[in-house]
């Protein structure tokens, strides 16, 4: 088994073993809390450019299947791992995790000491770190520049057209995840998936009943050009705006966003709904957050708050039909508490179309 070195901008270096592809990448260093659904994780778009560290210490036991990836590929920069099984057991599984990350050119370490990398971040925050063959971090250019353009990279590139009975909404791909689609789907809608970058006339000609923001990955003020766009798209149809797509309406809407110490990513974070009191278990994926104080309260009215640190969780307009949640209501993986934000959103589209007359809360 092959040494190999994780190299962090503070001067840090951690030695385990070579998994997966043997290049060496740099990448925003972060780390998700989740159990299970290391699979669904791996894939999830939204970790695009970073190097991502499992606080779990098992991770691979039950293999990788053909049916939990939630984007085509992976699009992390490199995966951390403490113990990383190698002879899984479970039947659907094809492959190991070793095996898959090779086939995928994707980097990793096992036999690494995680708690320690998870105190670095959170003590320190999220920064650049660099997986190496050698353990020297004094040798690496920390100036360089990481991955951008993320979002470009995982949307889609043309427009696909999934069929149902239901309300047709419009999907905009900042680098949506496979189950938020089958969200939707399995509530009868039409959906038609669409690049990140469409614009609200292309919008209008496919005669949508909502529209949906994904989630994705990066600092949404990249995406500052689009701000004018998806604030004409949003104040036209009904809107469900997730994760990324949280943040971009409330950025198009004159807010401001934040980024946070080191982030929320896992399957337990307390979510409060203002509205009712009951705190929801949420899976989450984020770097950003909106900031309380820059939201315009005679537009929008804050909907969500975390439990944990007081951040903004979501968003509701106060008189169009605009929702946001920056937590994940699809919960792949995590639990299942917020789906009924689809409901609401389907709700939302037939009354906008006066198929039903009154509200509903959750």
């Amino acid at each position: 088994m092959k040494k190999g070195y994780l190299l962090l901008e503070s001067g840090r270096v951690f030695q385990g073993v070579r998994v997966g592809a043997s290049s060496s990448v740099m990448g925003e260093l972060v780390f998700n809390t989740s159990m299970t659904g290391y699979q669904e994780i791996m894939t999830d778009p939204s970790y695009a450019g970073q190097i991502m560290t499992f606080c779990y210490p098992l991770i691979g036991n039950y293999g990788i299947n053909l049916h939990d990836n939630e984007h085509a590929r992976i699009e992390m920069q490199a995966v951390l791992f403490s113990n990383l099984c190698r002879v899984p057991s479970h039947y659907q599984s094809v492959m190991n995790v070793d095996q898959w990350l090779k086939r995928s050119g994707v980097p990793g370490l096992a036999n690494l000491d995680t708690r320690a990398v998870v105190k670095a971040v959170r003590r320190s925050g999220t920064m650049k770190a660099v997986i190496s063959d050698l353990p020297d971090a004094a040798s690496i250019d920390w100036e360089q520049s990481l991955p951008t353009a993320m979002v470009a990279k995982v949307s889609s590139t043309k427009t696909t057209v999934y069929e149902g009975n239901g309300p047709h909404v419009v999907l905009i791909d900042y680098g949506y995840k496979k189950s938020m689609l089958q969200a939707l789907l399995a509530e009868g809608c039409k959906v038609t998936v669409v690049p990140y970058n469409t614009d609200a006339e292309t919008v209008k000609s496919l005669q949508p009943d909502g529209v949906m923001l994904s989630n994705g990955p990066g600092d949404p003020i990249q995406l500052q050009p689009l701000f004018e766009e998806i604030k004409k798209i949003t104040s036209t149809y009904p809107t469900l705006g997730i994760c990324l797509g949280h943040q971009l309406i409330a950025l198009a809407y004159g807010a401001s966003t934040g980024k946070l110490l080191f982030g929320h990513r896992g399957a337990n974070h307390p979510v409060k709904a203002l509205a009712t009191g009951k705190v929801w278990m949420t899976s989450q994926n984020h770097s950003y957050v909106v900031e309380k104080d820059s939201v315009d309260q005679t537009q929008f009215s804050i909907s969500y708050l975390n439990v944990n640190d007081g951040s903004v969780e979501g968003l509701t307009h106060r008189q169009l039909p605009i929702e946001t949640v920056q937590f994940h209501p699809e919960a792949h993986p995590g639990p299942d508490d917020t789906h009924p934000t689809f409901t609401k959103f389907i709700h939302m589209m037939k009354q906008s179309k006066g198929e039903a007359n009154h509200a509903i809360t959750y």
